[in-house]
C-alpha cells in the first residue's frame, strides 16, 4: 500500500468512526421505536429535489435510527424536535 492509499484508508476509517452506527428503518418501525423511548429527541429535516420527503433521526440503546418518508410521521407523544437544514447519513 502506498502512502497515498494509506492516507485514504485512514480518512475512510475516521469518517466511519465519526458517523457511528446508523440503522435505516421504515417509517412504521421508526414510529414503533419512538414509542419505546421516554422523552425522545428527534432530529427532523425536510428534503427532496423533485418531491418532498421527511427525514427523521433518533437514538435508542446506543444506535442511531434514521428513516425517510413521503408522509410526515404522526408524533403523538411529547417529543423534543430539533429541526435541521439537512440530515446526512452514510450510504
Amino acid at each position: 500500500m502506498t502512502h497515498g492509499e494509506a492516507a485514504i484508508a485512514a480518512a475512510i476509517a475516521n469518517a466511519i468512526k465519526a458517523s457511528g452506527v446508523v440503522v435505516r428503518v421504515e417509517a412504521e418501525a421508526f414510529a414503533n421505536i419512538l414509542r419505546k423511548i421516554e422523552g425522545p429527541l428527534i432530529v427532523y429535516s425536510q428534503g427532496g429535489v423533485f418531491s418532498t420527503n421527511h427525514q427523521y433521526l433518533t437514538s435508542y440503546k446506543g444506535l442511531a435510527f434514521f428513516t425517510k418518508s413521503r408522509e410526515q410521521i404522526d408524533l403523538l407523544r411529547e417529543v423534543e424536535i430539533i429541526v435541521a437544514s439537512k440530515i446526512w447519513v452514510p450510504q
